[in-house]
């Protein structure tokens, strides 16, 4: 299969099968889904959502966040991953979301970026998620899935690298949505470990797949 045609069956399956995919953060407004992608990092969203809850009613906007202080807020977030770094992390945001933006969660990847805490990857999000920007967002579930599936090189070793390669094949429109479309692949059948193969849909576009168990001719659902 060629790569045009892989990029074709990947997006033509997830177009039928699964048109709409969302992240699973629970948000109302375009800052609080920056706070929960930060305290995201390196931790599940399942756990994020039974923190963000009380975060968001104690603190609903950036104002409130550049106006309290460590020991105020990292109860709130103890149970997350690193929570001492993060408990800095939203303190600083909030500041410079008031200072320097007036309030607003800006809407660049440039300038997202300047946010503390805010690396290339959660900048992606936000853009793709809130604006339907086509910035593709890799975490370890694109990384790990995209490159088994043949949508990337195995020598690109960075996210970055990833990033750039599945920006150039996939169409703008479907960028987006795409990222969720890995992801949730990701989460639920391709696993780290253990991947799922036998409840796969997408066995006849994967080169993981083939290079394990042989080529089979299996048609989209």
């Amino acid at each position: 299969m060629l790569k045009k045609e892989r990029y074709e069956a990947f997006i033509k399956h997830f177009s039928e099968n699964m048109p709409v995919a969302e992240t699973e953060l629970h948000y109302e407004n375009p800052f609080q889904l920056l706070v929960a992608v930060v305290l995201s990092a390196q931790c599940t969203d399942k756990r994020i959502n039974m923190v963000t809850p009380a975060l968001f009613r104690d603190f609903p906007g950036p104002e409130y966040l550049a106006a309290s202080n460590f020991d105020e807020l990292f109860p709130y977030i103890k149970s997350v991953s690193y929570p001492n770094n993060k408990t800095k992390h939203l303190l600083g945001l909030g500041k410079m979301l008031v200072e320097d933006f007036g309030g607003k969660v800006p809407e660049t990847v440039a300038e997202l970026i300047k946010l503390p805490g805010v690396g290339r990857k959660t900048a992606n999000v936000i853009t793709s998620v809130v604006w339907n920007q086509p910035n593709m967002a890799v975490d370890t579930h694109v990384f790990r899935v995209s490159k088994r599936l043949g949508l990337v090189t195995q020598t690109a070793k960075t996210p970055l690298e990833v990033e750039k390669q599945l920006i150039r094949h996939i169409p703008k429109e479907y960028v987006h949505v795409a990222h969720h479309w890995l992801i949730l692949h990701g989460r639920y059948t391709c696993l780290a470990r253990k991947p799922k193969c036998e409840e796969c849909s997408i066995t006849h576009l994967c080169k993981y797949f083939e290079k394990n168990y042989g080529t089979v001719t299996r048609s989209t659902k």
